[in-house]
């Protein structure tokens, strides 16, 4: 079972002060900044997974995440040398999709295949997915025939027409990615139908897209059908799903792999589940910049509490935790510094019990990844993007644990 984490440009800067907050201003981002892979040892996952979406944007719907220069710069290296894929502890492989979501609202795909092809080719990617176009609704008992499937089949009918001519164009280019086909439904019988139809044209390897709403039962129905149809040597792909209790469930119903940035994510979007230990999750301790909070702000602009008194009670909470975790303070002192913080940029949260909870059992400090080796209680502390991507990073390493504690062995060849 292989895990991709998707590439959103999400690095952390080695250089960065946890103390004083500032960079070696010599730092060039691509240059100096660190993926996930090259921080943690063994790498927590078996490749990257990149959107065309995220690197060229849409037309219609969005402009990307990288600049022109980072652009240019991966066509001209390559996947490869972009993302440092040797520099790790194991090698790792780089998948390519379309980036469906960021589409979702147009009437059509914004690619061409042929677009997409030259994507995959020209950047070296090991696997491609076919151009599709997303259907969100579940809908078991809604027929083909049915009128309210008549946007659905319209869509399913899209992508199986450019997953055709899909497979086409890379059979005659002789591409040295290994193409994916996608199967979009709305019911256990669409998925399989559309299954038969990617087998018919040829693939072997097939994704498996719309499912992330879906509650795990619904999938679970799906690869069922899924079964019933499926060649003996034809592996799925899952995208956008992890839930890594049901995996070796999944891995019965011929599924080989899977991405999600869910493990990331939930560091810094997550209301409460946002530093991973292998049984449980905690809340972080959130002690946000005085500047960066707009609702501290707009207090402070109202004359409603002073700058100063914000920056000190700001500077008090980070002080507390980082000596109660040198053991030179009792819980309840860095719990009150951290209430007294709280109640000026957050009076309506009261998450001092979750507080209580995450300090008294010091989860970083029984941590055995790199990041909490290195920069300890910073990890779980709530403040910044250089913090809350150490947090992510820290969750794919035991997402990583968890994984291969499920698969009961390590699989990362």
């Amino acid at each position: 079972m292989k895990f991709f984490f998707p590439d959103s440009q999400d690095q952390v800067d080695p250089t960065f002060d946890f103390q004083t907050e500032e960079r070696d201003p010599f730092r060039v981002r691509q240059r100096d900044d660190l993926y996930a892979h090259e921080v943690l040892k063994p790498p927590p996952f078996n490749g990257l997974l990149v959107s065309k979406a995220i690197v060229d944007g849409t037309a219609g719907s969005s402009t990307g995440k990288y600049t022109l220069p980072q652009r240019h710069r991966l066509y001209r290296q390559g996947a490869r040398e972009f993302f440092r894929l040797d520099n790790g502890s194991a090698p790792l492989k780089i998948m390519g999709d379309c980036g469906a979501f960021s589409y979702v609202g147009e009437e059509y795909p914004p690619y061409t295949v042929e677009e997409v092809v030259s994507f995959y080719e020209g950047c070296g990617f090991d696997y491609g997915i076919s151009v599709d176009h997303v259907i969100f609704q579940y809908e078991p008992k809604v027929l083909r025939t049915d009128e309210a499937a008549k946007e659905w089949v319209r869509r399913q009918q899209i992508t199986l027409d450019l997953a055709a001519e899909f497979w086409q164009r890379c059979s005659a280019s002789d591409v040295h990615f290994t193409p994916l086909g996608v199967t979009q439904g709305w019911s256990p019988e669409s998925y399989a139908y559309a299954v038969v139809e990617l087998q018919r044209i040829g693939y072997r390897r097939i994704a498996v897209g719309g499912m992330v709403p879906l509650k795990t039962k619904e999938i679970l129905a799906c690869l069922r059908a899924i079964d019933d149809v499926r060649a003996p040597d034809t592996q799925l792909h899952l995208l956008g799903i992890s839930r890594v209790d049901e995996i070796p469930t999944f891995a019965g119903h011929g599924v080989t792999s899977f991405d999600s940035t869910s493990p990331f994510r939930q560091a810094f979007k997550d209301d409460r589940d946002n530093y991973y230990a292998l049984d449980r999750t905690y809340v972080a301790l959130r002690v946000p910049q005085v500047d960066g909070n707009a609702k501290l702000k707009a207090r402070i602009r109202s004359g409603e509490i002073s700058q100063g008194q914000a920056m000190q009670l700001e500077r008090a909470a980070l002080a507390r935790l980082r000596e109660f975790d040198r053991g030179e303070i009792a819980l309840d002192a860095a719990l009150e510094a951290l209430d007294a913080y709280s109640a000026v940029w957050d009076g309506k949260a009261n998450r001092s019990s979750q507080y209580r909870d995450t300090l008294e059992n010091r989860p970083w400090q029984a941590c055995d990844c790199s990041i909490c080796k290195k920069v300890g209680i910073e990890t779980i502390i709530f403040r910044g993007a250089e913090r809350n991507k150490r947090r992510g990073f820290h969750n794919l390493h035991v997402f990583g644990q968890r994984l291969r504690r499920q698969l009961g062995d390590d699989d990362r060849d």
